[in-house]
């Protein structure tokens, strides 16, 4: 990706953060990111929850806007971050990330350490794939790329990584509400949104250096990450705590709303 591209991309966040955003509520700044395949309405069960305390802020990352297109990685989307954040007039905030959005945080906090009250990490860790793990998504995104959209078969594989088995069997409104949004996303935008995290390093060391209080949140079905991976990634920083999620996994705060968001406002209640 030229430099020209990636000051192209960031400069949208300045430039049209309200088309890129929702916000609702007054207070302390309250930030979420979305996770791979996802859009910033999957907090919309946060910002009803949280809107009477605190200024919410969810945003949607490139692969949901038109800056698809190009090569990016984690800390391009750290930048984005920070220039919605400038265009918002928010100075920092707590930043809640869902699995890439909490790969995105971990990166905000490290290049921007100014900007961050907090974390919130939601089905999320510090720990990178396995091979297996990047070589199977791999695949999938370079034949989503081939094939111009998510096939019917990769949306049945995703039902089942995104969400866990108690919602799959008992919220197939909800399955149904998202699964048909995947059908509609351009190849190019899947492809790119993968790469952005799929062969990043293990940020685990760099944890270390995170000052800020952080909350992980993590559904107890996840397939996704693995609850140890959550586990390694809480020990390995200064001030965390981790809050499993019953009946859900990789997309928690929605699957099972009334428990992470019990977690998360006694969190922002602490901070505050």
């Amino acid at each position: 990706m030229s430099t020209e591209d990636e000051d192209r991309a960031t400069e949208a966040y300045r430039s049209r953060a309200d088309v890129y955003s929702t916000e609702r509520g007054e207070g302390p700044a309250v930030v979420f990111a979305h996770g791979t395949l996802m859009d910033r309405t999957m907090f919309d069960p946060q910002l009803a929850a949280f809107d009477d305390e605190y200024r919410c802020v969810a945003y949607d990352l490139r692969a949901r806007t038109d800056q698809y297109d190009t090569e990016y990685d984690l800390y391009d989307l750290a930048d984005d971050a920070v220039a919605l954040l400038d265009a918002k007039g928010i100075d920092s905030c707590v930043f809640v990330g869902m699995s890439m959005g909490g790969f995105t945080a971990l990166r905000l906090a490290d290049r921007y350490p100014e900007r961050v009250d907090g974390l919130v990490l939601v089905d999320s860790d510090a720990v990178t794939h396995e091979e297996s793990d990047r070589e199977q998504y791999g695949q999938m995104v370079e034949a989503t790329r081939e094939h111009g959209r998510p096939s019917q078969n990769l949306v049945a594989i995703v039902e089942h990584i995104l969400f866990g088995a108690t919602t799959n069997e008992t919220n197939q409104d909800l399955v149904k509400r998202w699964s048909d949004r995947w059908r509609s996303y351009p190849g190019e935008a899947v492809y790119n949104e993968v790469h952005s995290w799929l062969e990043r390093p293990d940020f685990t060391d760099a944890c270390a250096d995170i000052d800020v209080p952080v909350l992980a949140i993590h559904g107890e079905e996840d397939t996704s990450i693995d609850m140890e991976k959550a586990e390694a990634t809480v020990a390995a920083l200064p001030d965390a705590r981790l809050e499993p999620i019953p009946e859900a996994g990789h997309s928690s705060n929605l699957e099972n709303p009334e428990a992470a968001n019990a977690a998360i406002r006694e969190f922002l209640t602490d901070l505050y």
